[in-house]
């Protein structure tokens, strides 16, 4: 019985995730038939040649949408996070073809799904060689990164091109609003939506979910009617020799026009990147039962319209409407366009969140807006820097078509990336038989890659901006990357051992001075070369130190007992602690709050452990005396040695390190007690 009800409650939550899902999750893809018409380029189409558009159109959402996102990526997430990193992440944990750090793999953290498919022991050996191959490795860390970037870029067009082909509609009933004044409603609508961000994915994704749902069933109905009324037979289209044909008559042209008919699937790649806001079956459901069905009956009935009023394609969405019921279907639509651009904004903080987790993006505030569900955040700094980029996206490209340019290239782009990383997951971890890799391999590499091929013609028309953004957003985590592990390198070759701290505390010169301090580690097997550095110069160590590393779990909460881990070191007065954190954990506490939670755990790990009296009497004179917390701030050193490269590589780095928040949390330290150690690294 109590199987049954816990059945019916998940399915419960499942459905109303599923609700949920439609104002965060597909609101890019469902609102595309507002622009995949205008952004095609006809000349002169015929019956024919639209019912070759509409099949194409229902193949790429079959086959793209339905086979590859709903039915296969969606099972290849990485501790329940979706997107191209979240590929890249899952691939470095099964085999050791990256660098990951050791905060992400942590064993109290959850497996995935995924998981369950590796094979620790007996790779395959397509993993053997990437695990040989260094330029493989960077190979595929480059095609991570570009995936990621122009996601992000798909996070400033999407808002963009949705919200300005909505607003549009208002010019046909009034022609006298000029161009001006919907590219300026269009930044306002968009202003607005970014502001109500901080609120989070859970509170927004309720109030725009009923507007996202009166789009998902209006739309289709309308295409019901207009098929009825215009073209009865417009789902003859659904045969795949309709493709065939079109492409036989049309050729070259038929071929350019596909960077128009990509965009009807657009957002799908938020299906799988924002899958840490929700849960697998909560997408499917709605996208099975609700998105799918709507495209298919929408795009059919615009077509039927089309094929009636051929000229009409140029405003291939607010034309099909009847005119009784033109203005709730704009305000829908408007409402609905602007409930769009979450879906992409949420992915984008997701994959921000992923890279910031992974060490491969600088340090920006995350907050976790639920206390239940680890992948929904926010970002303060990139919900701005977006805002200001789609503003600047509308002002400036504010033809549609341009955009729609710019559109096609991420898409296709994005899509490609995850079709190459999905194939190496099947071959690598899930152990897929092959010939089942090569059908899907073949299907959607040639698939898309025949998009890639169509709309890169259109580079200089607006297919120039996601890659202007891609290309800096790339430099920046590439110089990140490569900062971080050149430091991690140079402390893990010059980290100091127990032994070494010996020594140097042996040396008559170094005095043990009264107090309590906290010197910061992120050393998990050793100690900070920022220690040496400061012991040596300073020439003191306090009586008691702690060393203290924040370990960051993929847990919701961490247990009051388990979030201090103590340990002593073998040295008078020396011990090591580290302070682990799930991601609901608030670390803000207040700096007398926090030297208590820590002095507590020790004093109760020295009467479980080595009840002695004296060294408990120590730690309560110490902190009496004064408490203070050290951390290091290391820079390079690039001499004449270092390379050009180095030398321009690390000090892009030192811009990003000192531009960025710092990896301690402010803990509530008092700014008397806080103190940074300065260190070159000779790079």
């Amino acid at each position: 019985m109590n199987a049954y009800w816990k059945q019916g409650n998940n399915r419960g939550n499942n459905l109303l995730l599923a609700y949920k899902t439609l104002g965060v999750v597909f609101g890019g893809l469902v609102t595309s038939p507002l622009y995949v018409y205008p952004s095609m380029h006809l000349k002169s189409p015929t019956e024919d040649d639209y019912l070759g558009i509409y099949s194409i159109m229902f193949w790429t959402l079959t086959l793209i949408g339905v086979v590859k996102y709903a039915s296969i990526a969606l099972k290849a997430d990485d501790q329940g996070e979706g997107g191209t990193f979240a590929l890249y992440s899952l691939l470095c944990r099964n085999l050791n073809i990256g660098i990951l750090p050791s905060k992400c793999m942590d064993s109290n953290s959850k497996v995935s799904h995924s998981s369950g498919h590796e094979g620790a022991k007996d790779h395959s050996r397509l993993g053997k060689f990437f695990e040989k191959s260094i330029i493989a490795r960077r190979v595929l860390l480059f095609i991570a990164m570009l995936g990621t970037c122009m996601l992000i870029g798909d996070g400033v067009l999407t808002p963009a091109i949705s919200v300005l082909s909505a607003m549009d509609g208002i010019r046909a009933p009034f022609p006298s609003v000029s161009k001006s004044w919907v590219e300026a409603l269009s930044a306002a609508a968009l202003i607005l939506l970014f502001l109500m961000q901080k609120f989070g994915t859970s509170r927004v994704s309720f109030l725009f979910s009923p507007i996202m749902g009166a789009w998902t069933i209006t739309t289709p109905l309308v295409g019901i009617y207009s098929i009825v009324q215009h073209y009865p037979s417009i789902f003859k289209a659904l045969s795949p020799h309709y493709i065939f044909h079109f492409f036989w008559r049309s050729g070259k042209d038929g071929w350019l026009l596909l960077g128009g008919t990509v965009l009807c699937i657009t957002g799908s790649e938020a299906l799988f990147a924002d899958l840490g806001h929700f849960s697998r079956p909560s997408i499917q459901i709605a996208f099975f039962l609700t998105i799918y069905p709507s495209l298919v009956l929408t795009y059919a009935g615009q077509t039927a319209y089309l094929i009636k009023n051929p000229s009409d394609h140029d405003d291939g969405f607010y034309k099909f409407i009847p005119t009784p019921i033109y203005w709730p279907i704009f305000i829908i639509a408007t409402s609905a366009a602007i409930v769009a651009s979450q879906s992409l904004i949420s992915a984008t903080f997701s994959i921000i969140k992923q890279s910031v987790v992974l060490d491969y993006f600088p340090r920006v505030k995350v907050v976790h807006t639920s206390p239940s569900k680890e992948g929904e955040v926010y970002s303060p700094e990139i919900n701005y820097i977006l805002m200001i980029l789609c503003v600047l996206v509308i002002l400036i490209f504010g033809d549609g078509k341009d955009i729609g340019n710019a559109f096609g290239v991420v898409v296709s782009l994005v899509m490609l990336i995850t079709t190459i990383l999905l194939t190496l997951v099947m071959i690598m971890i899930w152990r897929t038989p092959p010939v089942l890799v090569a059908l899907y391999f073949f299907v959607f590499f040639v698939m898309e890659g025949v998009y890639v091929s169509a709309v890169f013609t259109k580079f200089l028309e607006g297919g120039w901006i996601p890659f202007a953004i891609s290309l800096i957003l790339a430099f920046i985590m590439f110089g990140w990357f490569y900062g971080r592990q050149r430091k991690i390198e140079y402390e893990l070759t010059h980290k100091i051992s127990l032994d070494r701290l010996e020594q140097l505390l042996s040396d008559p010169s170094v005095q043990r001075v009264p107090g309590l301090c906290f010197f910061y580690n992120k050393i998990q097997d050793g100690l900070t070369p920022v220690l040496e550095h400061y012991i040596k110069n300073m020439k003191s160590l306090h009586k008691v130190t702690i060393f203290t590393t924040l370990s960051y779990l993929l847990v919701p909460k961490v247990a009051q007992h388990e979030r201090i881990v103590i340990d002593k070191l073998g040295l008078k007065g020396v011990y090591g602690c580290v302070i682990q954190y799930g991601f609901a954990d608030s670390l803000n506490l207040e700096g007398d709050d926090f030297v208590s939670l820590v002095t507590n755990s020790l004093q109760a790990y020295k009467k479980d452990t080595d009840p002695e009296i004296e060294e408990i009497l120590d730690l309560e004179e110490a902190r009496r005396s004064g408490v203070v917390h050290i951390r290091g701030k290391a820079r390079f050193y690039t001499g004449k040695s270092c390379s050009w490269f180095d030398r321009i590589m690390l000090a892009f780095y030192e811009v990003l390190h000192s531009n960025c928040r710092t990896a301690l949390p402010a803990l509530g330290v008092p700014l008397p007690q806080r103190i940074e150690v300065g260190m070159l690294y000779e790079a």
